[in-house]
């Protein structure tokens, strides 16, 4: 195959490409390089461009003719979304409806598009099916939902043939060590605990009284080299005709906050510095996936999510990481 692949030098996006060239596939990563690192495109070529820019974006899809595009390309903060949600329509619903238009007017192809569970909001099952109400309670999960409403509807009148994977927490590494989360400011809970063992700053845990069993959010964390082949698979799906349709990655296990806390400190022996804050405004208490839908549809289920394994891959990341930074040296 010939994958081009949106914001691949972003966290997930560099694991797809990395999954996707490992399997003798050709892959192409777009990125603006805004938030994503040029030091992650280590697989692959590289076409520097923005995902609204339309005649930049057609130029590159009439060059390399990909098979397939899978789209990584947007802003993934909850806070940030909230206090300045322009930035999220403008990205990731007007830069998601510019992909489409360049597949619909540069000849149609299977897109794989990252989605989120923000789309469920704030959801009072035990785990969240694909069936559950569709109500996020911030711009980033309403950003997410539109994506998916306009998939539907060039599907309807373009043909467009497309996927959404609705994943939960993704988190982990490279079991090499050789890409990883690198998001600056990083907002995700892992990295920013394994960043306090190193700088012994403490990282902020944001509300101990949530309705859950130890008053801290509860998720449901999946590894990104899990992730990175299920985009592959539904790649595979959809050039053999598989339905449109949005789909759950997940574990179907949560995990608190405070119990991820107990997981780094057994994974790397260090105790763990951190200070309560108040609740952020937009996180839902609990979001659990119920994920038989990829299994049944995707043939995919995830190897390498166990919550040790997921802190172990991130941890030799972060060293590695944090070290090259504090050296200024380039990752090798």
């Amino acid at each position: 195959m010939n994958i081009l692949v949106t914001g691949g030098a972003g966290y997930i996006g560099s694991h797809t490409c990395k999954y996707i060239a490992q399997r003798g596939h050709r892959v192409v990563t777009y990125d603006n390089l805004e938030t994503g690192h040029r030091e992650m495109v280590r697989f692959g070529s590289f076409e520097y461009g923005d995902i609204r820019d339309y005649a930049r974006l057609r130029q590159v899809i009439a060059t390399h003719k990909p098979d397939a595009v899978i789209h990584f390309a947007s802003r993934i903060s909850v806070g940030e979304s909230v206090t300045d949600p322009g930035l999220y329509y403008d990205t990731n619903v007007a830069g998601s409806l510019t992909i489409m238009r360049v597949l619909r007017d540069e000849g149609v192809r299977p897109l794989v598009v990252s989605g989120s569970a923000a789309v469920y909001g704030a959801s009072t099952e035990g785990v969240t099916s694909e069936e559950a109400p569709l109500a996020p309670i911030n711009p980033y999960g309403r950003t997410k939902l539109i994506l998916e409403w306009m998939l539907a509807d060039f599907a309807k009148a373009y043909g467009l043939p497309w996927m959404a994977l609705r994943y939960f927490n993704a988190a982990g590494a490279d079991s090499e060590g050789e890409i990883g989360e690198w998001h600056e400011p990083e907002t995700h809970l892992i990295p920013n605990i394994l960043r306090a063992l190193f700088t012994k700053k403490p990282f902020f845990l944001f509300g101990t009284d949530y309705p859950t069993p130890d008053g801290t959010c509860i998720r449901d964390y999946i590894h990104v080299q899990d992730l990175a082949a299920a985009h592959v698979l539904a790649v595979q799906h959809l050039l053999h005709g598989a339905a449109n349709q949005s789909i759950n990655l997940g574990t179907g296990q949560g995990t608190s906050i405070r119990e991820i806390v107990t997981a780094v400190q057994a994974v790397t022996g260090k105790q763990v510095p951190y200070e309560v804050k108040a609740r952020r405004e937009g996180d839902p208490a609990r979001l659990v996936a119920y994920a038989a839908r990829a299994k049944e549809c995707l043939g995919w289920e995830p190897k390498a999510s166990s919550i040790s394994n997921i802190i172990e891959t991130a941890w030799l990341w972060e060293q590695k990481r944090l070290r090259r930074d504090a050296c200024s040296l380039p990752l090798s």
